[in-house]
């Protein structure tokens, strides 16, 4: 949780915040995206957390990503932003937030994959017809989106 996150929340509680977060899709030249298992609810998801106070969404994305998977992204592209009643979630610990979630898709990134934070158990690629059933909430839309997506390109 960012400080900026930690101070709101010294004040309002578990009350709902608006939140901006920025999300990183990887996916490698096999076609199978980069699925993280959290700690915090067992659920697998992309990489992604909190923009900071004056950073640029693209710099967090690339921030969360090395943060969380030890990649460093050559090339981020737009992929969707998210947001509205879909994106209002509460966390295990009871903390409501109502997300904008702006995603990129990753092709182009190096680095060693590492399990590099206490927010994760497991780090692994995916085949996009082999997803989890256990998708964290809050990315089930996104992840959905980006499967048919993938899917339709495919098909042509």
């Amino acid at each position: 949780m960012s400080d900026y996150i930690m101070w709101l929340r010294s004040f309002v509680g578990h009350q709902p915040l608006l939140q901006c977060g920025a999300g990183v899709i990887v996916e490698n030249d096999k076609g199978q995206i980069l699925l993280i298992k959290r700690t915090d609810n067992g659920c697998w998801g992309y990489a992604g957390g909190a923009v900071e106070l004056g950073e640029k969404v693209e710099d967090a994305a690339c921030r969360e990503l090395f943060e969380e998977t030890g990649l460093l992204a050559d090339n981020l592209e737009l992929f969707s932003v998210f947001s509205g009643e879909d994106n209002r979630y509460t966390y295990p610990n009871g903390d409501e937030v109502h997300n904008i979630d702006i995603v990129y898709i990753c092709r182009e990134f190096h680095g060693e994959l590492l399990l590099s934070t206490s927010e994760a158990s497991e780090i692994k690629f995916f085949d996009i017809n082999c997803i989890p059933a256990n998708i964290s909430p809050p990315l089930i839309i996104p992840i959905e989106k980006y499967i048919s997506m993938r899917k339709k390109t495919s098909c042509r």
